[in-house]
């Protein structure tokens, strides 16, 4: 027992001598100095510059894309080439912000791009951040991470839907069930009685997209008669299944 009270003794001691570590604010300059240099990265990409990646990056820099692969600079800087043609593309950084530790730097932006498919104009926003290291008086840039943020996407008209069909109850544990409804002529659900109604958006026939923040495809599976029996809500390519409690018909 005294053992091991010298020992949590000595933990403490040294735990209490380890300054903490907390970001500075990041002067202005600084801050636009990141923003110039991941403005000429990202500018990059379309035009294939792979000398401007590697001027960029550090040797061992790790970038992570919206769909999780994994890059180092030696494949991230050989996978540029130029667009062809028919598609074009530029991102405007916004809503910067900057901490400092050091000569580290995070720089947390959006990315709002702007992509052009041979005439068709899409947009897609990220959430970046970004690792900066100083070495030799040089930022460059040793980490990157995207994340794709959810937006609402083009309405679609879907003929011959029935929002009456899916009313009803979906379970999926003993105690816990969705109810679908029809609220001021449009379909959604409450996950519990008293939280807020969601609604859902149709595009196709049994199929709708949900408008909260990660917009998770909701399935509604009939059976050979044509009931509605199940709902599949696909979350991160996972489904978690909600059986209905009584088929209508």
């Amino acid at each position: 027992m005294r053992t091991f009270g010298l020992a949590s003794a000595l933990v403490w001691l040294t735990f209490l001598q380890v300054p903490a570590l907390h970001a500075t604010q990041a002067p202005d300059a600084l801050r636009d100095h990141l923003l110039a240099i991941t403005q000429a990265w990202v500018d990059a990409i379309p035009q294939g510059r792979q000398d401007v990646w590697r001027h960029t990056l550090t040797d061992d820099a790790v970038i992570i894309d919206e769909f999780g692969r994994i890059q180092h600079k030696q494949d991230a800087v050989a996978s540029l080439r130029p667009f062809p043609p028919g598609l074009s593309g530029s991102i405007e950084l916004r809503d910067p912000h900057v901490q400092q530790y050091g000569d580290t730097a995070l720089l947390q932006v959006e990315q709002y791009e702007r992509e052009n498919v041979f005439g068709q104009q899409l947009t897609v926003r990220y959430q970046s951040l970004l690792t900066f290291v100083k070495h030799d008086g040089m930022w460059k840039l040793a980490g990157a991470e995207d994340v794709t943020i959810p937006t609402a996407p083009p309405k679609l008209q879907i003929s011959g839907l029935k929002p009456d069909d899916y009313i009803g109850n979906y379970r999926y544990a003993t105690d816990h069930a969705w109810s679908v409804s029809v609220k001021d002529g449009v379909l959604g659900y409450i996950t519990k009685a008293g939280r807020p109604f969601n609604r859902i958006e149709p595009i196709a026939k049994d199929v709708f997209m949900g408008t909260d923040d990660e917009r998770n495809l909701l399935i509604f599976r009939r059976d050979a008669a044509g009931h509605i029996t199940e709902l599949i809500e696909r979350r991160k390519f996972n489904d978690l299944h909600l059986v209905r409690d009584t088929v209508a018909g």
